[in-house]
């Protein structure tokens, strides 16, 4: 039997609605024309999984799940036990990767299938952490010809939305500068949309929160606007309008 809503459950809902439409909701359509909303990894790459980075990252899936997307984190310290290794003597009979761990399901598995990754960091040395750094090196070993599924890997690696929250001490401006121009030129590379990175400032568990520039806030944000978020990144050819946003009153840009 139907069962009626009240009023309001039925407010409830419509506001969720409006929220989606607001924002732009984002789905992917298979060869049936069925769609389905599109998938949001997050690898939280801190060894501490009770750690600000984790926190942020869990924040940036908040966002995205109320957006409707389907959300998913992984700690990298579950999966990922060894850097790369030189592949020429590492490699199996069946030219896979002999590291004894489940880096070949997470990427495989996990990685290729998402439309949207979120990367989330501790910032050591100002740079990103070992863990993150050890995940993004191992790709090679799946992207090189010595790999039986290498064509599958690039085909699926490319054209996602790229995210990123990082977890400091240090508040001087200049220290997420490694980061962002890394994880910049891993998004170039990837062809990636590289939408934004999220800092937050806190050294102990959970001080993150206590951030008065609200880090989490922002985070939920990223996540919410994940699909869409501007995202460029202009040549001196490159067509474009003369506006940034597009005339409300009109519809199309000026």
């Amino acid at each position: 039997m139907h069962k009626s809503l009240s009023v309001p459950a039925l407010m409830s809902r419509l506001s969720s609605w409006l929220f989606l439409v607001s924002i732009g909701l984002h789905v992917h359509r298979d060869q049936t024309g069925v769609s389905y909303p599109v998938k949001v990894l997050a690898l939280s790459s801190s060894p501490r999984k009770d750690g600000n980075s984790r926190m942020l990252a869990e924040s940036v899936l908040a966002g995205a799940a109320q957006a409707g997307h389907d959300v998913e984190i992984i700690d990298l310290s579950d999966v990922v036990s060894a850097p790369l290794r030189d592949c020429r003597v590492c490699r199996n009979a069946a030219g896979r990767c002999s590291i004894g761990d489940d880096y070949e399901d997470l990427l495989v598995g996990k990685v290729l299938p998402a439309d949207a990754l979120v990367l989330a960091t501790p910032l050591y040395w100002y740079g990103i952490s070992g863990q993150l750094k050890i995940f993004i090196d191992r790709i090679f070993c799946y992207e090189a010809a010595g790999y039986p599924e290498h064509e599958h890997v690039k085909r699926r690696l490319v054209n996602k939305r790229l995210a990123a929250v990082v977890s400091s001490e240090e508040t001087y401006p200049g220290s997420l500068v490694g980061v962002t121009a890394h994880l910049q030129e891993l998004a170039r590379y990837l062809h990636h949309d590289f939408v934004g990175v999220v800092q937050g400032f806190g050294n102990s568990r959970g001080e993150v929160a206590r951030d008065p520039g609200d880090p989490l806030g922002k985070a939920f944000d990223l996540g919410a606007r994940l699909f869409a978020a501007r995202a460029t990144d202009y040549c001196i050819d490159t067509p474009r309008s003369s506006t940034v946003w597009a005339d409300a009153s009109a519809g199309t840009p000026d």
